[in-house]
């Protein structure tokens, strides 16, 4: 045999080897008590109503797999209420008309079957024990009048009060929600819902996973794998160093011609030892430029800039403070929440005496995650402004790495 096809053998063999659960010892303790639990509640119950005269088995084999859906995996569209009474009781009718109807115990079994799955999809009752049920009423030629309304249903009706009980109090939501709330939009750069229904309808199979939890086990997989790629870089690995820094006494002409000279957005205020006292940005030029209405832009932030009667003078009395910091040695991640919802475009990096070692922008942020997923095209992290002449007001270089 060639080795291509040895190979394909051995592939295929591999598949009827299953893979492990995935529960722990916990969860399978949990599992077998509350099977012989509910099994033990039902047949108990059962027997002293059959003792009471009513007609038919008191206890039935297909609650045995009924009873390993409902404690073993409450959260399964198979496992819901509806379908474990709808699909038995619906099996039941169909399978005593199916040995009523048909003399030949093998077709009238396969017919059972068959019909009782096409019911029981579209009703939404998919139950597997439903098709032992209906196979049972075909090969005990059961009239079907009695058991799927008075002892099996009695057997169902018992059976799901204790998986009721027993779930809940060993923490398993049961009847577990099979809908997921709708959202108001997905977020950047995450899947929708949409999405999920896609995937779901190229599959075209039955799962054993409600809609609803399979997009969330989705979303902790999406997020788990961003936070393995992303999660350990830290600040200090991303952040412009040396950073560009100005006294709080610092001329606004000084800051604004180092501004246009770094090509930058923001300055972090510092005092004689480093420590962040405030944030000057761009916005705050423009929002006090906008005190001569009648003058254009350039002129108003000229007129800024080179001051005025009445007007601040210094970087102090225009910068904002308190400002948004984050340590060094924080996860870079921490600071997706400022960026995108706190409305923040710079942040100073500090260490624990809150003395400033960088600065990092929305654009670090951006070609960090470039980089992680590996986007083509991506740049290198801005170079520092080393040896550039720093204006009069701005630190020099020295200080702006001090600590």
């Amino acid at each position: 045999m060639p080795a291509s096809r040895t190979a394909a053998l051995l592939q295929w063999l591999k598949n009827f080897w299953p893979s492990p659960l995935g529960i722990d010892r916990a969860e399978r303790v949990r599992f077998v008590a509350g099977a012989v639990f509910g099994v033990l509640v039902t047949a108990g119950l059962g027997r002293w109503w059959a003792g009471h005269g009513v007609g038919g088995p008191w206890l039935v084999a297909s609650l045995g797999a009924s009873a390993v859906l409902v404690f073993g995996m409450p959260s399964s569209p198979l496992a819901q209420p509806w379908p474990v009474l709808g699909g038995s009781a619906l099996s039941a009718l169909v399978g005593a008309a199916c040995a009523a109807l048909i003399p030949d115990p093998a077709l009238a079994g396969a017919v059972a079957v068959g019909l009782a799955v096409a019911l029981m999809v579209p009703l939404r009752c998919l139950h597997p024990p439903g098709g032992a049920m209906a196979l049972y009423m075909v090969l005990t030629a059961s009239d079907g009048l009695h058991l799927p309304g008075l002892s099996v249903l009695l057997n169902l009706l018992v059976l799901l009060a204790v998986a009721v009980v027993y779930n809940g109090l060993t923490g398993r939501r049961y009847p577990h929600p099979q809908r997921r709330e709708k959202r108001a939009g997905a977020q950047a750069g995450a899947f929708a819902a949409s999405d999920v229904d896609a995937a779901l309808a190229h599959y075209n199979q039955v799962l054993d996973i409600s809609r609803a939890d399979l997009e969330g086990l989705l979303h902790l997989a999406g997020r788990a794998a961003f936070q393995r790629t992303l999660g350990d870089i830290r600040c200090a690995q991303i952040m412009s160093t040396p950073p560009l820094a100005v006294a709080a006494d610092a001329s606004l002409k000084d800051a604004w011609a180092l501004m246009r000279a770094q090509q930058i957005k923001a300055l972090p205020v510092v005092d004689a030892s480093m420590v962040v006292l405030g944030i000057v940005t761009v916005a705050d030029f423009m929002r006090l430029a906008n005190l001569d209405v009648h003058e254009g832009l350039g002129q108003r932030l000229k007129t800024l800039v080179l001051g005025r009667s009445g007007q601040p003078s210094t970087v102090g009395a225009i910068m904002s403070s308190p400002v948004q910091v984050a340590q060094v040695g924080q996860h870079a991640m921490d600071l997706v929440p400022l960026f995108s919802q706190g409305g923040h475009h710079h942040v100073p990096i500090v260490d624990g005496d809150h003395r400033l070692l960088g600065v990092i922008t929305q654009s670090d942020l951006m070609r960090t995650l470039a980089r992680a997923l590996q986007v083509p095209g991506e740049v290198g992290s801005r170079p520092a402004a080393a040896g550039t002449a720093a204006p009069p007001g701005a630190l020099p270089a020295a200080d702006r790495q001090k600590g």
